[in-house]
């Protein structure tokens, strides 16, 4: 399959999140993101929460990076139709203690302007 720029501009974009996320670097993250960006969490269940605009979706990641060490999100599968992108995960992480977690899920999002305007998040079970 090949893919347009659009496309690969898409993926692109994510690949850039996820590295900054890897590194723990929320501003990176931040700087890839719209002014009136959503972010819907996997906690608490059934649904999540929602996070909406810059302010908003920076105070959760610092917080999150807080209680979250060695923070490592590998991608599974990536595609991408246009805006859209469907992206496959394992997250990984450590608590204070060390102790080790991961987590599987899929984050569904919009880009617009070359900014993350949606990045919602699922996980199993």
């Amino acid at each position: 399959m090949n893919l347009t720029g659009k496309e690969n501009t898409t993926i692109e974009i994510i690949l850039c999140f996820n590295e900054a996320l890897n590194q723990g670097n929320v501003d990176g993250m931040m700087n890839l993101m719209s002014e009136d960006c959503i972010f819907e969490n996997t906690s608490p269940a059934p649904d999540g929460s929602r996070y909406q605009g810059k302010t908003s979706v920076r105070l959760f990641w610092e917080q999150f990076f807080k209680a979250s060490q060695n923070p490592k999100i590998e991608m599974e599968e990536i595609f991408a139709c246009g805006d859209h992108a469907v992206m496959r995960w394992v997250y990984t992480w450590q608590d204070g203690t060390g102790t080790a977690f991961h987590i599987r899920g899929v984050d569904v999002y919009l880009i617009r302007d070359g900014r993350i305007a949606q990045k919602l998040s699922y996980v199993k079970g």
